[in-house]
C-alpha cells in the first residue's frame, strides 16, 4: 500500500496536505523521514508516523458510542443532529455509519463501522442477533407479562412479535428486554399493547458486545480486537 493512500484511508490527512508535510520531514517510515509518499509499504509491518503520531491502520473501523438523547442515528439530517456529530470530523472521511437505529430518545450502546457486509449481516432478520434494553414505564406490569413476551406481543397493527425475554425488577417498573428483532418503536409498541408506556429506554447490549459503564453520554472509543470478533462470529 502506498503511504498517501494509508494516510488517507486512515483519515489522517488528504494527499495533498500530507505531501506538504512530508516535504517538512513530518512523515516517518521505521523512524525515517519520507519525501515520497508514493513509497509503497506493508502497514501491518512497517511502523509510520505522522506529526509525532504513529498512523494504525485498520481495514475497517468499528466503534462504540453511548448514544445520548436527542440525536438520531443517521450520517446526516437537515435538521437534527445526527450521532455522527458526536465522533471527531476525520471519522466522517472513513465513511462509518450506524449498525441500526435507535429512536431519537433512546439512550445507550451503539456500534458505528464502515465494514457494509458485516453490518449487513448483523441486521439480517434470519440472523437473530440479541438486542439487549433497559427500560423503566409509567406503570408496574401486571403479573404474567413475561409469559406474553415470552410467547409474543401482538402490537396494535396485528404484527405478532417473535418471543422476547422480559426481566423485571421488583418495582416492574423497569427491567431489561431481549429482542432478536428490530421492528419500528417496538419496545414503545410492545409495552402500548399491555396499556402502558415507556419513560426511558437505553440500549446495552449488542450482538453479544456489552456497552462499556466508563464512557458518559457522547462518548466513543474504538471496539476491541476481541469485541470485533464477537460481532464477526455473529455474522456466521
Amino acid at each position: 500500500m502506498r503511504i498517501d493512500k494509508l494516510l488517507s484511508e486512515c483519515a489522517v490527512a488528504a494527499r495533498r496536505e500530507a505531501a506538504g508535510v512530508a516535504r517538512r520531514g513530518g512523515v516517518l517510515c521505521n523512524g525515517e523521514p519520507v519525501r515520497d509518499l508514493s513509497r509503497h509499504i506493508d502497514p501491518e509491518r512497517d511502523k509510520i508516523t505522522y506529526l509525532g503520531r504513529e498512523v494504525v491502520y485498520r481495514p475497517f473501523t468499528f466503534v462504540m458510542l453511548n448514544k445520548p438523547t436527542g440525536y438520531v442515528s443517521a450520517t446526516d439530517d437537515p435538521g437534527l443532529p445526527t450521532v455522527m456529530e458526536l465522533l471527531p470530523p476525520e471519522h466522517k472521511k472513513m465513511g462509518l455509519f450506524p449498525v441500526g437505529r435507535l429512536d431519537r430518545d433512546t439512550t445507550g450502546l451503539m456500534i458505528l463501522t464502515n465494514d457494509g457486509a458485516l453490518a449487513h449481516s448483523l441486521l439480517s432478520p434470519k440472523k437473530h442477533v440479541e438486542k439487549v434494553y433497559f427500560f423503566t414505564c409509567a406503570e408496574p406490569l401486571r403479573d404474567g407479562a413475561e409469559d406474553m413476551f415470552r410467547e409474543g406481543v401482538t402490537l396494535g397493527d396485528g404484527y405478532e412479535c417473535k418471543s422476547a425475554v422480559l426481566a423485571l425488577a421488583d418495582d416492574r417498573t423497569s427491567g431489561t428486554v431481549t429482542l432478536t428483532e428490530g421492528k419500528y418503536h417496538q419496545i414503545k409498541r410492545m409495552m402500548g399493547a399491555m396499556g402502558n408506556r415507556i419513560t426511558s429506554l437505553c440500549r446495552v447490549s449488542f450482538g453479544g458486545i456489552e456497552l462499556d459503564g466508563s464512557l458518559p453520554p457522547g462518548g466513543w472509543r474504538y471496539l476491541t480486537a476481541e469485541e470485533e470478533n464477537i460481532l464477526r462470529g455473529e455474522r456466521k
